[in-house]
């Protein structure tokens, strides 16, 4: 009988071979998820920022992160490069819920390469937009990068190209919001530029084109910065920036709270909630809220406060353009996006900035899906040497076109003043609003009674033994004519004429009545809006 050697490995063998390997994987998981070092971990949290992987944690749900590319690190040589391979090349790619539904995210990591991007790096990113825009869900960015991976060259800079083609391709289709947590200069900046949303935290994070260095060199200007691009700049000056926050914690907050008022994509509506705010609760703090004289100011915070779900809204852009407040809230459990005039800054008119500002959240809340109310107190465009060089025809002209293209519910109300071209521009019936009201307070007309009779009544008024007293005949004529509360809908150009108390009722009832409403654009390949 001849015995058989045993010339292979034993099971026993290649189970230990098997759970070797196991345990490899979870050491390299390991590794990837701890970043490079303690000491670089001590320094991020010494700058006042989280790491990547802590932001990430804030933003989800517990325990739904899902990560993409963690094993990844470049391949690139010279100046070092090839002897520094760390995991995830600088940036942690995946996808996770907020609220119970997916979104996808990804974060850059300041301790590795300081979150510089490379070939590697932005192939990450490209990966997981993609899958974004496939899966039709929101995609979130955690920035805090050093900008392009200098040590790569042009390879860095086609990785920014990627990017920005696929912000583009996925503009209007799924939410983009970026949120600024660090440093980001040159070409990286035009990536937030191109999302529909972006935060910023003061102090920690910056937004430039060229630095204080550069400035410096070229204009001579001395400025630091956060007093070049830090997160009040942008979100009081330049407009860039539509969020502002103290702390990394409360930003990634509101960024969760602004998801939950948008839908995943453009196909979906956006979510409702359940509320107690009684649908036919009414306001009768409103007639009280809103002087008749047109003259004298109010807030309009008030006003929306009074007529929304619980008095919860969302501003957009609160410091930038404050003549115009654009919001997001709700009205009996469904989302709309609020447009409104503001008195108590600039008188409520419309300037370059306010048309800018109100321009794209109207087309924000076309994309997707969000029904529009506009509340109107405005007494005109801002007239001025320095508007109409800025070009204010053109500015105004992008709010314009955004209502005539807007195909979601809008809803106007005319509270107050609604006076030339602002009132057309406005949402007016003309333009194409769905529903028209106005209260018993409003004035509807070319220009206010005063101008107007200094205009008709030029003649009458210099002959006059007492021009005073014959003008302030006219402006009372010229009212008694042409702006009583009821001229506008005795011509059809508002549905009715509401009581203030009633607002927030006939507001949910129409929204109701326009939930299944359908319009096509002519088509088209795209339209060329003013710019």
């Amino acid at each position: 009988m001849t015995d058989h050697a045993e010339t292979g490995p034993t099971e026993a063998d290649a189970a230990t071979d098997a759970r070797g390997r196991v345990a490899e994987l979870l050491a390299i998981r390991e590794e990837a998820a701890r970043g490079p070092s303690e000491a670089a971990t001590a320094a991020q949290h010494g700058k006042g920022k989280l790491t990547a992987r802590e932001r990430i944690a804030l933003l989800l749900d517990e325990g739904t992160f899902s990560e993409v590319g963690a094993l990844r690190r470049h391949r690139a040589t010279g100046f070092g490069l090839e002897a520094k391979r760390p995991y995830t090349d600088g940036v942690v790619t995946g996808w996770g819920l907020v609220h119970g539904r997916t979104v996808f995210v990804y974060a850059h990591d300041f301790r590795i390469f300081g979150g510089a991007l490379g070939e590697a790096h932005a192939a990450k990113i490209h990966k997981i937009m993609d899958m974004a825009i496939a899966a039709g869900a929101p995609l979130i960015s955690l920035n805090d990068g050093a900008g392009a991976r200098i040590q790569e060259g042009v390879s860095a800079l086609a990785g920014y190209g990627g990017i920005f083609q696929r912000n583009t391709r996925a503009s209007g289709v799924i939410p983009q919001i970026s949120v600024m947590l660090g440093p980001c200069a040159g070409g990286a900046a035009y990536s937030p530029a191109l999302t529909d949303f972006v935060f910023m935290v003061r102090e920690t994070a910056q937004m430039f084109i060229t630095g204080p260095d550069v400035v410096a060199a070229v204009t001579g200007a001395q400025v630091s910065q956060n007093g070049l691009g830090g997160a009040d700049v942008h979100a009081a000056t330049s407009g860039v920036a539509h969020f502002a926050y103290d702390d990394e914690e409360s930003c990634i907050e509101e960024v969760r709270y602004l998801l939950s008022l948008l839908p995943a994509n453009n196909r979906e509506n956006p979510p409702s909630a359940p509320t107690d705010d009684p649908a036919d609760r009414r306001c009768e703090r409103l007639v009280d809220l809103v002087p008749a004289d047109g003259n004298r100011p109010y807030d309009m915070r008030v006003v929306i406060e009074e007529l929304v779900d619980d008095g919860e809204y969302l501003e957009v852009h609160e410091r930038w353009a404050e003549n115009i407040i654009c919001a997001l809230a709700r009205l009996d459990g469904q989302v709309v996006g609020i447009v409104a005039n503001q008195p108590q800054s600039l008188a409520g008119v419309l300037d370059i900035s306010a048309s800018e500002k109100a321009a794209r959240f109207v087309q924000m809340c076309d994309a997707f899906n969000i029904p529009i109310v506009t509340l109107l107190d405005v007494p005109g465009f801002l007239p001025g040497v320095d508007q109409e060089h800025g070009g204010i025809i053109r500015h105004g002209a992008k709010l314009l076109y955004a209502y005539c293209n807007a195909t979601v519910p809008r809803i106007s109300v005319v509270l107050r003043k609604a006076y030339g071209g602002a009132y057309i521009v406005m949402d007016s019936q003309s333009i194409g609003a769905d529903v028209t009201l106005a209260w018993p307070t409003n004035e509807i007309a070319v220009m206010g009674a005063e101008g107007a009779a200094n205009v008709i009544f030029r003649r009458q008024i210099a002959a006059a033994e007492d021009p005073d007293a014959t003008r302030s005949r006219m402006v009372k004529e010229y009212k008694a004519e042409l702006m009583h509360p009821y001229y506008a809908a005795e011509r059809g150009l508002v549905d009715d004429v509401i009581e203030p108390a009633e607002t927030r009722s006939v507001l949910i009832s129409a929204l109701a009545m326009l939930r299944t409403k359908h319009a096509d654009l002519p088509a088209r390949k795209h339209g060329n809006p003013p710019q």
